[in-house]
């Protein structure tokens, strides 16, 4: 049991630092509204996928990606959200408050609240089909008895993933927001930072349609 639980947190780990979808978000929320934000969007994604664990441990998942109809129409939906996200972006001020000090860093008021960025990373999660085909193919390579209950090894691997991935997403974070206080100087990095959320929310929206 122990070996199936390292292996697995080294494979999360691996898998949570290699570029993909949700760390580019989370590093693009943080280099645009600071470290609390990116953490705030973490929590969101890292908490949509206690639903993906709970329909992965009673075999809701499978059923869902069987069908085709069901499957592809939560893609759509999902991408949908996505280039709504992107559009919203897009219509918004690209101006970037600078701050000055320490002080002014610990004050700053992102563009969006925590909740709301919060919010947004949950409903990210659930709407990537993505998410739950991972889960599928990944998951149970690491269960460690057969005869065992295996919902409770499924949920057991799910707050393991999470804790990992938290972890790691929020370093992601601190990192971006440490370095956003170097880049935030330059006068036209507002609307860098626009275009870059834009790129982002299109392009997790196309990776979603993938096949």
């Amino acid at each position: 049991m122990l070996e199936n639980l390292l292996s697995f947190s080294l494979a999360t780990i691996a898998l949570a630092f290699s570029p993909g979808p949700d760390n580019i978000y989370v590093l693009t929320q943080s280099l645009v509204n600071g470290v609390k934000s990116g953490i705030a969007t973490t929590a969101g994604l890292i908490s949509g996928c206690i639903v993906h664990t709970t329909l992965l441990a009673f075999g809701v998942s499978a059923i869902i990606t069987t069908s085709n109809t069901i499957f592809y129409g939560i893609k759509v939906l999902g991408a949908i959200y996505l280039l709504y996200l992107a559009f919203v972006v897009f219509k918004s001020d690209a101006n970037v408050s600078i701050p000055t000090s320490s002080e002014d860093e610990k004050t700053k008021t992102p563009t969006k609240s925590y909740l709301q960025l919060y919010k947004q990373g949950f409903i990210m999660n659930l709407v990537n089909p993505k998410v739950m085909i991972f889960f599928l193919a990944f998951f149970p390579a690491f269960l460690w008895n057969e005869t065992e209950n295996t919902v409770l090894q499924f949920y057991v691997l799910g707050a393991l993933f999470m804790i990992v991935s938290f972890l790691v997403f929020s370093f992601i974070s601190i990192l971006a927001g440490k370095i956003s206080t170097y880049i935030l100087k330059y006068k036209s990095i507002g609307m860098v930072l626009k275009w870059l959320q834009i790129i982002v929310f299109v392009g997790i929206a196309i990776f979603i349609l993938l096949p």
